[in-house]
């Protein structure tokens, strides 16, 4: 019997009469086969939690739940201990909710919790409405991505808790960054776009106002703070945009103008010599209110959130009206009205699975 004097056997390529692997080759299935073992014993033995600490699965859970439930469930003595025959009534159903206390960063939304009803009994009409639509939402497209949007709904009883300098009556997202003065680079391009076609919408907002300013030519809106809507709660104004052919085309290139839902419009604001507007909040945080000057007085102020500024002419301002703010034109009659064109945008941090969404739940013709 032939034996080799070394403690390594010749690779089976070599025996059969095979040319030798590159010696590359063999570092790297070693490699291979010690990542396939490590893969394999990193994984937590049944009935233990991983040593990351996270949150199992809610489908996980679920499973776990609805096994106690079909054993019925633990026996404990009236100590706590088991074995005493004495069987607990099963666990309640479970409904799909938030679970605030597992997960107070917010990142689970929706986990099965025992116990808790579907939806606060406490919610209004109008709440329970939005909730009944985002579930049909839900059953047509699933609920990935819907947690905030979901969260956002089971607080809308808790909305006159909001701080009193950021209080939307409508419709609060949670965990969404916001100020009362956005930078331009939230939405470059569509502010770049509003600017570079500001000699077109100014001359067609000279020519509606040349006509009069009037219900009946398509103005609309109190004294004092008139308004020429292209767009209004969704929904697109047809003879006016008519009347303002360029400026309907400029609506249509922007990226994130909200016109699909009920939160969005589009159109020129007028606000009168002598006329102050305070204290009122805009319906949402999950839009941006974006105003281009179109005239603009030097005595016309802007404060928002506690924040003073003032609008100039071919100029955008980027502006969250869920803040508590207030408007003024302190110049005199012959300064005539401060006139700027408003245009309502997506909050840059709305998903676009949530715009989606709540392009949904507030169809205006829901």
């Amino acid at each position: 019997m032939h034996w080799w004097a070394s403690p390594f056997p010749l690779p089976l390529c070599a025996e059969l009469g095979f040319p030798p692997l590159n010696g590359l080759l063999w570092p790297l299935l070693l490699l291979f086969l010690w990542y396939c073992y490590r893969m394999g014993s990193d994984l937590p033995p049944p009935g233990r939690a991983h040593p990351g600490g996270k949150h199992k699965s809610g489908a996980r859970r679920f499973m776990m739940l609805s096994r106690g439930a079909a054993s019925g469930g633990p026996r404990e003595t009236a100590s706590g201990s088991e074995g005493s025959g004495v069987q607990q009534a099963p666990p309640p159903c479970i409904s799909t909710q938030t679970s605030e206390d597992e997960d107070p960063d917010g990142r689970e939304y929706l986990t099965p919790v025992p116990g808790r009803p579907l939806f606060p009994a406490q919610a209004s009409a109008a709440g329970r409405k939005l909730y009944a639509a985002l579930q049909e939402y839900a059953k047509r497209y699933g609920w990935v991505g819907m947690g905030r949007i979901h969260k956002a709904l089971r607080e809308q009883v808790r909305l006159s808790d909001h701080s009193t300098i950021q209080r939307p009556h409508l419709f609060f997202l949670p965990d969404v960054p916001s100020v009362p003065f956005f930078p331009r680079d939230a939405h470059r391009h569509d502010i770049e776009l509003l600017e570079a076609q500001y000699p077109l919408i100014l001359a067609e907002f000279q020519a509606v106002y040349q006509w009069g300013v009037d219900s009946k030519l398509g103005w609309s809106g109190p004294k004092g703070q008139t308004g020429f809507p292209l767009y209004s709660a969704g929904v697109c104004v047809a003879g006016n945009c008519r009347s303002c052919p360029y400026t309907y085309r400029t609506l249509l290139s922007l990226r994130t103008f909200i016109s699909s839902n009920s939160l969005g419009g589009a159109g020129f604001v007028l606000l009168g010599p002598g006329v102050t507007l305070g204290g009122s909040y805009g319906p949402t945080n999950a839009r941006l209110r974006c105003h281009l000057g179109l005239q603009t007085p030097p005595l016309c102020e802007l404060v928002v959130g506690g924040e003073p500024q003032r609008w100039s002419e071919g100029h955008c301002l980027l502006v969250d009206d869920s803040f508590l703010h207030t408007i003024s034109h302190k110049g005199p009659p012959e300064d005539g009205p401060r006139a700027i064109f408003s245009v309502d945008l997506w909050h840059p941090n709305v998903a676009a699975a949530e715009r989606q969404a709540l392009d949904f739940i507030f169809n205006p013709d829901l």
